[in-house]
C-alpha cells in the first residue's frame, strides 16, 4: 500500500512547505490538499490557502511524491479551466499530479462568493459532464460537448499532461458517486474505516459489473483520522467517544491490524490528514511513529 499525508491548507505557507518536504524525506508516498476557501462552520475568517497554488509550490519543492487535491469542488471552476490548472501543475511536478474531483458540498463558500450552488441533483449532473470533459481534453486533440450545463466546441488542451493525470473521484454515495466512479474514474477515495470500506467496495464492484468494467482498473484509497494511543485502555476509551469522522484508533500495533484489513480488501492507499494531530512538532512525531511502527509491514 501507499501511505499519503493530507496537509491542512489553513496552515501558514512556510509550515505547509516544511510539512510537504519533510513528508517526502521521511518516506510518505503522496501529498493531498483540500479545495476550500474557509471553514464550513465557526470562524470563516480563518486563513485558507487556494489548492492549486499550494500544489504548484509543493510540486516545485518535491521530486517524488504524488500530489493532488482531495478533492476539487467542481462547482468552483469551469471544467476546462480546471483541467488547464491541473495540467500546468502536472508539468511543474513532472507528471506526479492526480486530479481529484467531487460534486462540491460546502454551501457557505458558494453563498459568500456568489458561486451558483444549485440542487443536489444539479451538482451531480454538472460533475458527470465535467468528468466527460476531463477525459476528453486529456486524451483527444479536440473535444466537444453539448451538455445541459457545459458546452465545449472543438476545444483544445495544450500541452497535454506529462504523466497520466489520473482522475480520482472522492465520495461514498452509493447511487450516484460510486456509479460515476465505476464509469469514469481511474482512482477513488472515501472516508472509511475497514468496515465502511468493505461495504463501499461491494457497491462499487456491483456498479462495475453493471457497466461491464473490471473493478481492478480502479485504484482505491481510504482517508481516516489517526488517533495513535499509548495503551489499549486509552484506545478503548477513544473508541467509546463519538468521533465525527472515520478514524484509525489504537496503539501502533492495533492500528497495524486495521491497516492489514485495508490491505486484505485491496486498498491501494491510506491517507492521513493532519487536522487532529496538534502543533507541527507533535504532528511530526505522530506521523513518524505511524510510518515506522504501524505502516512498515505494508509499505511498497
Amino acid at each position: 500500500m501507499r501511505f499519503s499525508h493530507w496537509i491542512g491548507n489553513g496552515h501558514e505557507w512556510d509550515e505547509i512547505l516544511r510539512s510537504g518536504v519533510r513528508a517526502e524525506e521521511t518516506g510518505w508516498d503522496g501529498l493531498w490538499v483540500a479545495d476550500h476557501f474557509m471553514p464550513f462552520q465557526g470562524d470563516v475568517e480563518q486563513p485558507f490557502h487556494e489548492v492549486w497554488a499550494l500544489l504548484a509550490g509543493l510540486a516545485q519543492a518535491t521530486e517524488r511524491v504524488r500530489l493532488g487535491p482531495l478533492v476539487v469542488g467542481n462547482t468552483y471552476r469551469n471544467p476546462a479551466v480546471l483541467m488547464n490548472q491541473a495540467v500546468t501543475t502536472d508539468h511543474i511536478a513532472k507528471g506526479r499530479v492526480v486530479l481529484g474531483v467531487g460534486a462540491g458540498w460546502q454551501e457557505n463558500e458558494h453563498t459568500f462568493y456568489g458561486i451558483e450552488y444549485g440542487t443536489f441533483t444539479e451538482r451531480f449532473q454538472k460533475l458527470e459532464e465535467a468528468l466527460q470533459i476531463f477525459q476528453g481534453l486529456r486524451s483527444d486533440a479536440r473535444f466537444s460537448l453539448d451538455g445541459a450545463h457545459y458546452q465545449m466546441v472543438d476545444a483544445p488542451l495544450s500541452p497535454k499532461p506529462v504523466g497520466s493525470l489520473p482522475i480520482l473521484i472522492g465520495g461514498g454515495g452509493e447511487k450516484k458517486t460510486l456509479r460515476m466512479v465505476a464509469q469514469y474514474a481511474d482512482e477513488w477515495n472515501v472516508w472509511a474505516t475497514p468496515e465502511i470500506m468493505a461495504q463501499k467496495i461491494g457497491v462499487l464492484d456491483a456498479h462495475c459489473e453493471a457497466l461491464g468494467r473490471d473493478p481492478k482498473e480502479i485504484q482505491r484509497s481510504a482517508v481516516a483520522l489517526l488517533f495513535l494511543c499509548e495503551s489499549e485502555e486509552q484506545s478503548a476509551g477513544l473508541r467509546a467517544r463519538e468521533i465525527p469522522r472515520p478514524s484509525l484508533i489504537g496503539t501502533p500495533e492495533e492500528v497495524a491490524v486495521q491497516l492489514g484489513a485495508f490491505a486484505e480488501m485491496g486498498v491501494d492507499e491510506v491517507i492521513i490528514p493532519d487536522f487532529n494531530l496538534g502543533a507541527e512538532g507533535d504532528r511530526n512525531t505522530i506521523l513518524d511513529r505511524f510510518l515506522s511502527e504501524s505502516a512498515a509491514a505494508f509499505r511498497e
